[in-house]
């Protein structure tokens, strides 16, 4: 039996920026009624909408309204359930406030939830002064909304959890290009080949399998290789999860349409097990409901984290589309209003520190040169991604989205 123990990498809960913490402590001074009463919930989010869509850019539409400093938690579900006139009022959700004489410096659309980075951006309050509103979302739905603002959008950065989500933003011409002191510390082939956008956390996919159903030999190096049929109904996936989308729309870049198309159209034949998302798949395979599934690397070093030990092993491919490496990263809008501040909260994604966070409780992988990775995995350097230029796959997520549902796999 093999057991991997990992009960040391378990990760601190994040904290949050209730009223209580010292993000949103900051700046506070005299309360008015719209911040004190807490039955005035509606009234407080008619103030916010109002402020959302007028016609121009000052910091009092950013929907922060006049002498309080807000932190925002979005619900992206909550957007696709009301017109489009009431998603104003509905996209940001109080989470924590703080009453002060000034409107938030910087606004964050982060596609990293708040459970994951909610106590980072709070650090780079407390240690910049520079408040922050952040609106929390699924990173696609939040690329959708800023294409749709345009010139409009009161965000200042594009925190995102995919490079593709960046590659939509980006191609619609809303990302400014960032200074070369800050592109400068990531390589290259995980950011955007021009410069709009920089990684700053590596996900990498991996074949997550059960040592005692399956020997580490006989796992294939390349993905296509799971196509053959002694692996017929052994190999679970998440096809309507984003990162396997992505993973196939690399799969489209680097092999062709034709290839994807008939890999995906094996694994439907062979009845191949489906599942929501990552997790569920580990959770499947460490309990020996299945043999292997195609995941992100993480998802087996937090369960690891949580229960002490684990049966499951990840296998890193050493080649082609399933060997995808997929940043995390941000960009700064064109249309910001505080561009500095924006590129110090970018900056700080990149320091030292905040690599070291990514790599100890998030479990990604640190892509700034010289911090490591949690010991388990694999060094960076050692992985061999397919090269392409990451904002591509963006082009390809529909087709990549075409393609799994007409192998009848959602």
């Amino acid at each position: 039996m093999t057991t991997t123990r990992m009960g040391s990498l378990l990760p601190a809960e994040a904290p949050t920026l209730g009223a209580g913490s010292p993000g949103a402590a900051a700046g506070r001074g005299q309360r008015d009624s719209t911040c004190r009463d807490a039955d005035g919930r509606t009234a407080r989010l008619l103030r916010l909408a109002s402020g959302l869509f007028p016609g121009g850019r000052g910091r009092a539409r950013r929907g922060v309204p006049p002498g309080c400093d807000y932190h925002y938690a979005c619900s992206a579900n909550m957007l696709m359930l009301v017109p489009r006139l009431l998603v104003g009022l509905l996209a940001f959700t109080l989470l924590g406030a703080g009453c002060g004489s000034g409107d938030a410096d910087l606004t964050i659309y982060s596609g990293r939830s708040e459970e994951l980075v909610g106590g980072l951006i709070a650090r780079f309050t407390r240690e910049t002064g520079i408040r922050v509103a952040v609106r929390y979302g699924d990173s696609p739905e939040l690329a959708a909304t800023i294409r749709e603002e345009g010139a409009r959008s009161p965000a200042d950065v594009f925190f995102a959890q995919d490079p593709a989500s960046l590659g939509i933003v980006a191609g619609s011409g809303l990302l400014r290009p960032l200074p070369d002191s800050i592109t400068s510390l990531v390589p290259a082939r995980f950011s955007d080949g021009q410069g709009r956008w920089v990684g700053v956390s590596g996900r990498a996919r991996v074949v997550v399998y059960d040592p005692r159903r399956v020997g580490p030999a006989t796992l294939p190096d390349d993905v296509a290789g799971f196509a053959d049929p002694r692996w017929a109904g052994r190999v679970a996936i998440a096809p309507a999860n984003g990162s396997f989308v992505a993973f196939v729309a690399a799969m489209i870049l680097t092999d062709g349409e034709e290839a994807a198309r008939a890999w995906l159209e094996a694994l439907a034949r062979a009845g191949a097990p489906t599942y929501s998302g990552n997790a569920v798949i580990v959770a499947a395979v460490d309990g020996g409901e299945v043999d292997a599934g195609l995941v992100n690397h993480y998802y087996l070093l937090r369960r690891a984290a949580e229960l002490g030990s684990v049966h499951a092993a990840n296998h890193f491919l050493s080649e082609g589309p399933g060997a995808l490496v997929m940043p995390a990263g941000a960009g700064i809008l064109a249309t910001t209003d505080a561009p500095e501040a924006a590129e110090q909260f970018v900056a700080f994604l990149l320091s030292a520190e905040s690599q070291r966070y990514f790599a100890s409780e998030t479990l990604e992988y640190p892509l700034v040169a010289g911090i490591e990775a949690e010991p388990a995995l694999p060094p960076l350097g050692s992985l061999n991604p397919p090269d392409l230029d990451l904002s591509d796959l963006a082009g390809a997520l529909d087709l990549a989205t075409d393609l799994i549902a007409s192998a009848g796999l959602l």
